[in-house]
């Protein structure tokens, strides 16, 4: 019998050795995916910040220019031949300093800062593709203003 009990107790063992291992989760691997998706949402909203403390600027840069091209409409023609390269610049730039602030303006109105909350994997690829957008609309608010910057101070 003291071999049965032996054996009983071994199970009884390895049984409750591998209930006890089974519940116990490595919460390395899901604080290191939190962080990176805490990190995600910085980097995402900083993005967001830069471009929205530019975004007036744009607004203003813009109009400058569509007074400059107003102003290449009532010239003579002879001026108005001149000013003919200047005007497609400033178009450009118009359309320009446009797309960027409707790229921001986009985003703002698409992006959902609590997508998947419940879901780290997904959070982490959903903030990766938005840090990859605003960066985007980021760069293009901050090349708009620069152009314009260096077309509407030659031109003043």
């Amino acid at each position: 019998m003291n071999n049965f009990s032996l054996l009983i107790f071994s199970l009884a063992f390895g049984f409750f050795t591998a209930c006890n291992s089974s519940g116990k989760k490595d919460n390395t691997s899901t604080k290191v995916t939190k962080t990176l998706a805490d990190s995600l949402e910085k980097e995402v909203m900083d993005g967001h910040n830069v471009g929205m403390a530019k975004y007036g600027k744009l607004t203003a840069k813009q109009n400058e220019a569509l007074r400059l091209l107003d102003s290449i409409t009532k010239l003579p023609a002879k001026a108005k031949e001149a000013a003919a390269l200047l005007k497609i610049k400033l178009d450009e730039l118009v359309e320009e300093l446009r797309s960027a602030k409707s790229g921001m303006d986009k985003w703002m109105d698409e992006y959902n800062m609590d997508s998947a909350v419940n879901n780290i994997d997904q959070r982490i690829k959903y903030l990766t593709d938005e840090k990859i957008k605003v960066s985007k609309i980021k760069e293009s608010i901050l090349n708009s203003l620069q152009k314009a910057d260096s077309l509407l101070k030659a031109k003043l």
